[in-house]
């Protein structure tokens, strides 16, 4: 399990987790929910108490990430496989992201 912390605007909103490479959650954050000033992270993603379930990484979260030959780099240079888009997000999307997300890998141990 590989888990992330997911911020709008370096603001806390919710968590990001990989159960296995078939299983993914996100939940918001109970602070972030309650407050009324603060939008969803996405049209997709609509701000709820209960979790999203997918089968896949959401499609919000993988078009954070670069493609082409830029992904080739990223996943060459950081020893990630390409298909690991999980494994990207955590990588590369900490800091510089073109949108106000950003995400900090949570230590599962």
């Amino acid at each position: 399990m590989r888990a992330m912390e997911v911020y709008r605007s370096g603001i806390f909103a919710g968590t990001l987790i990989e159960e296995n490479r078939n299983q993914y959650v996100f939940m918001y954050d109970d602070f972030y929910f309650t407050d009324i000033n603060k939008p969803a992270i996405s049209l997709t993603l609509p701000k709820t108490k209960k979790e999203y379930r997918s089968e896949f990484l959401f499609p919000f979260f993988s078009n954070i990430l670069s493609e082409g030959v830029n992904r080739k780099l990223q996943s060459s240079l950081l020893h990630i496989d390409e298909e690991d888009e999980f494994g990207l997000l955590m990588a590369t999307a900490q800091n510089d992201t073109i949108g106000v997300i950003t995400v900090k890998p949570i230590s599962t141990k």
